[in-house]
């Protein structure tokens, strides 16, 4: 056999080698902290409240849209959530005609007219310290009545 034919060995790390070299540790993910109005009482979030109110209802599923989890029944949303940069957590759902007005000049500090969808009827909720969790129910089961094929509308009593 030639030299050119013959394969190099690769070369072995002797213990005084692996004990020179320092060991690269990575640094731990960060993880993103919920803002303090995104924590209610019990310490759970309101996102994964809001998220186990939708998904409770008959056909709801999840769907990442915009940045931000949407739910949907039979392919249409009724309701987003949205977290903005100031850490106000808030959903948006579809409402009954007039709702819209009458629940923001009930209460502006809890309830507003959302962009994009707001001209549409839609509604805003503000989900801050303490939110109403029935009327939130109420509300986002209301836009899936709204939005769900009639055939599924007996699966949710009023």
């Amino acid at each position: 056999m030639t030299t050119r034919a013959r394969k190099a060995a690769p070369a072995k790390k002797t213990a005084s080698a692996k004990k020179s070299a320092p060991a690269k540790k990575r640094a731990p993910a960060k993880k993103r902290q919920p803002s303090r109005a995104a924590r209610t009482a019990k310490g759970a979030r309101p996102v994964e409240k809001v998220r186990e109110i939708c998904l409770s209802l008959p056909g709801a599923s999840e769907k990442e849209a915009w940045g931000a989890p949407t739910f949907r029944v039979g392919g249409k949303m009724f309701a987003i959530l949205s977290e903005p940069e100031d850490g106000d957590v808030a959903v948006w759902c579809k409402a009954p005609l007039g709702m819209q007005e009458v629940l923001v000049d009930a209460d502006p500090e809890r309830f507003f007219k959302p962009p994009y969808v707001g001209p549409s009827g839609w509604i805003g909720i503000r989900l801050g310290d303490r939110p109403d969790w029935q009327e939130v129910h109420g509300l986002l089961t209301d836009a899936w009545r709204m939005t769900a094929p009639r055939k599924m509308l007996p699966l949710v009593g009023r």
